[in-house]
């Protein structure tokens, strides 16, 4: 067993012989699993595993054949790739600091979206029927005020007519998203970001791949209505849930969607929230 490999299991035996040893590898192992959680279905899980291969691969072949360079080189290589990792996953280490940052998510009462839910999932239903193509982003914490600027502000109340004159096949705005904030239409013909994480199997669209593009940058929802297969999807956390009807994607956002407060509790700590606002972008079809 070659030296990086005996240190661990010296470091995990010294940590199961104090009780409260065991209690900090549960708490590393449950942050470690989270981690994971963040990158399932990505790239950088498929980085991940090779990177793991590979030196484990290399461990085995230099003990088995007493490769003394190779075990050197394994040796010093890990000072490096702990560096290097960091750039590898930065957009999910992002997403997951982005997580960590957010406050009070879990403590508003779900009935605070309950007129978007209801809007969205009607006429997510209407477009689907009507082979109209659609994307319509549910802000929430993480601003999209960069994608935003990629649209034509409207700032409309909310309403199944809106959305379907937007998405209407002829309408100047149909091809690009649709971005919700605190109930109201903030701007459409927005771009995202295209994905290319492969998350969702098999091929995707420019909409569905816009939907997790955004998803896995921020914490936005994202509702896609196909026009060719006329399926409701929805994307969040950088994965997509396809094949979805008004009363499963009314159920669905019942349960995920919180949207962000609508105004900070003191005027100068507003001023400062509004410092730190940021946005999205897509590109479509």
């Amino acid at each position: 067993m070659n030296e990086p490999l005996q240190s661990i299991v010296s470091a995990a035996l010294r940590l199961l012989s104090d009780p409260r040893g065991l209690i900090e590898l549960l708490l590393i192992s449950a942050f470690f699993y989270w981690l994971l959680t963040l990158i399932q279905g990505t790239t950088a899980m498929a980085i991940l595993r090779g990177v793991i291969i590979v030196y484990l691969g290399g461990a085995i072949l230099g003990n088995v054949f007493g490769l003394s360079l190779l075990s050197w080189l394994l040796r010093n290589s890990l000072n490096a790739l702990i560096l290097i990792l960091p750039i590898l996953f930065a957009p999910e280490l992002r997403r997951a600091l982005e997580q960590v940052g957010r406050q009070g998510g879990m403590l508003r009462p779900a009935a605070a979206g309950a007129p978007t839910i209801e809007v969205v999932a009607r006429v997510a239903q209407r477009l689907a029927e009507r082979g109209w193509g659609a994307l319509i982003v549910l802000e929430r914490e993480t601003g999209l005020g960069e994608y935003i600027a990629t649209g034509t502000r409207l700032d409309a109340a909310l309403s199944e007519e809106l959305l379907l004159n937007v998405f209407f096949p002829h309408a100047p705005l149909h091809d690009g998203a649709v971005i919700v904030r605190n109930g109201r239409v903030v701007a459409a013909g927005c771009l995202l970001p295209l994905s290319d994480s492969g998350a969702g199997g098999g091929h995707l669209g420019t909409r569905h791949r816009a939907a997790i593009g955004i998803s896995e940058r921020t914490d936005a929802l994202c509702v896609v209505v196909s026009e060719e297969t006329r399926q409701i999807s929805l994307a969040n956390n950088g994965r997509i849930v396809r094949n979805l009807d008004e009363e499963k994607l009314r159920k669905v956002l019942q349960v995920i969607y919180r949207p962000a407060a609508r105004r900070a509790r003191w005027p100068a700590f507003r001023l400062v929230t509004r410092a730190f606002r940021r946005g999205e972008v897509q590109p479509h079809v």
